[in-house]
């Protein structure tokens, strides 16, 4: 089948290519899986054309890949059994902004730093902040989180209403502009983090809040991680309302500094943020510093000047890409685990150890507030000695993690990675997962291959 001439009979022709280097920008995303290209790339504009590409897809076994900003880190915008690549590029307006109620509502495609920058002239803005200028439809469909997921929650917590084309064609809404309900069962939490497997996000309403008065950030410098997280256990348990709280270590401290051109202590570090008005933000502070001096706590820097403060986050949300850009014949890869918090030292100075046992070079951070930490390691794709060793020090970071209760992603998504790891996570409640995959989509057409480890794949038509 010829879905580039079906397909311009649906949409407009400039809404429909196979420009190969389209094609291949479409094939991939920020992960280190491989590239597949899609069969036609389409560039809706509004909720009517994606209603239309879907109804299409449904009738002719095409599968359908949502795609955003291709900042995903676990494959999920990849269309590995080719179909249709929707690019939400030219949906990416506010729809409706409501200041007095704290509510914005958005086309999918709209990034979250485009959506702040509308939202400070209205004094408010949207906290979830995964690093990346993810959309804020890519940002929905993995439940993303990031820095300051500690004090404001994740994407799922921020998100009233969702409109979604389901598999069949059909639109539905999945909540209102009420800020809680108990009407119904919670289909806003079950479309949120479903990586388009369920329907196709259109509009999304989102709750905002207030830029605060005052924001005091602080960089406190520690002889070792074990010393870092069990500080941070002890600010949390506190009671002190945090904004960040990030985990660096020395080795990622060392890439920074190189990168970024900052002259940062090369030690084991929490990096904080405060959030309120100036007189809060200083006692809370000062009581930080205070629970730091009994965790060994070497030095604590107040960066109060906003130039110094937005240095301090550039740095850690380019930690990544500092990594990936020292040897362009090197490629990175991360875990993205979730445990108690509790368990985070142990769970830190393993992949530690691990990472030492391999012989590797690699990083530990994370948005330790709430439990979740990453491993950054560099290896070479092209050495299988060293695929081996990523692949087994993923693994037992996963399943360590499970020992402790947690989980294979706190953040990121399952994407292609790690579905082979949710019969492990989730058991029989897996089961339930894949009878709803077949429940909203049969013909197995969303964004396939990634998620839920499907028994078989569906034999994809091809007329």
């Amino acid at each position: 089948m010829d879905l580039f001439k079906k397909l311009i009979t649906v949409l407009s022709s400039d809404q429909v290519t196979v420009n190969p280097t389209i094609l291949e920008h479409h094939s991939k995303d920020e992960s280190h899986f491989s590239a597949h290209l899609p069969d036609v790339v389409v560039f809706p504009q509004s909720a009517a054309d994606v209603q239309k590409i879907v109804t299409f897809a449904s009738e002719h076994q095409v599968p359908v890949v949502p795609f955003g900003a291709g900042s995903g880190l676990e494959g999920h915008a990849i269309p590995v059994q080719g179909g249709i690549s929707i690019d939400f590029e030219r949906m990416n307006q506010i729809i409706e902004l409501r200041p007095e109620d704290l509510i914005v509502k958005v086309q999918p495609g709209i990034t979250r730093m485009q959506l702040n920058q509308e939202l400070k002239k209205h004094g408010l803005f949207f906290p979830v902040d995964p690093g990346a200028d993810a959309s804020i439809g890519g940002m929905a469909s993995t439940n993303a989180s990031g820095t300051q997921a500690v004090r404001y929650g994740v994407m799922r917590d921020q998100i009233l209403d969702l409109e979604v084309v389901l598999a069949d064609g059909r639109v539905i809404h999945t909540g209102s502009l009420a800020k809680k309900s108990s009407s119904g069962y919670h289909l806003n939490g079950l479309f949120v983090g479903s990586e388009g497997t369920l329907g196709v996000f259109t509009e999304i309403t989102l709750k905002l809040h207030g830029i605060p008065e005052s924001i005091v950030a602080a960089r406190a410098c520690f002889p070792s991680v074990k010393d870092c997280v069990e500080t941070a256990v002890s600010i949390l348990t506190a009671g002190i309302p945090i904004a960040r709280m990030e985990l660096v270590d020395a080795r990622s401290i060392m890439q920074v500094n190189q990168y970024s051109g900052t002259d940062f202590y090369e030690v084991p570090s929490l990096f904080l943020e405060f959030h309120g008005n100036e007189e809060g933000n200083t006692a809370d502070a000062l009581f930080v510093e205070a629970i730091c001096s009994e965790h060994n706590c070497t030095e604590f820097i107040f960066e109060k000047d906003s130039l110094k403060r937005a240095q301090l986050w550039k740095a850690r949300h380019d930690l990544s890409y500092s990594f990936r850009h020292a040897d362009p014949k090197k490629e990175i890869i991360g875990t993205d685990v979730c445990v108690p918090i509790s368990k985070l030292a142990d769970i830190v100075e393993y992949a530690r150890e691990r990472i030492h046992f391999y012989g590797l070079d690699g990083a530990v951070l994370g948005h330790i507030g709430d439990g979740n930490f990453h491993t950054l390691v560099v290896y070479d794709p092209e050495n299988a000695e060293d695929v081996q060793k990523i692949t087994d020090l993923n693994g037992e970071i996963v399943d360590f993690a499970f020992t402790l209760g947690g989980s294979c992603t706190g953040e990121h998504g399952v994407g292609m990675g790690k579905m082979k790891y949710q019969r492990q996570e989730h058991g029989e409640a897996l089961d339930v997962m894949i009878s709803m995959k077949q429940l909203f989509d049969p013909k197995n057409i969303l964004n396939p291959g990634k998620l839920i480890p499907m028994k078989q794949e569906s034999a994809l038509t091809r007329e």
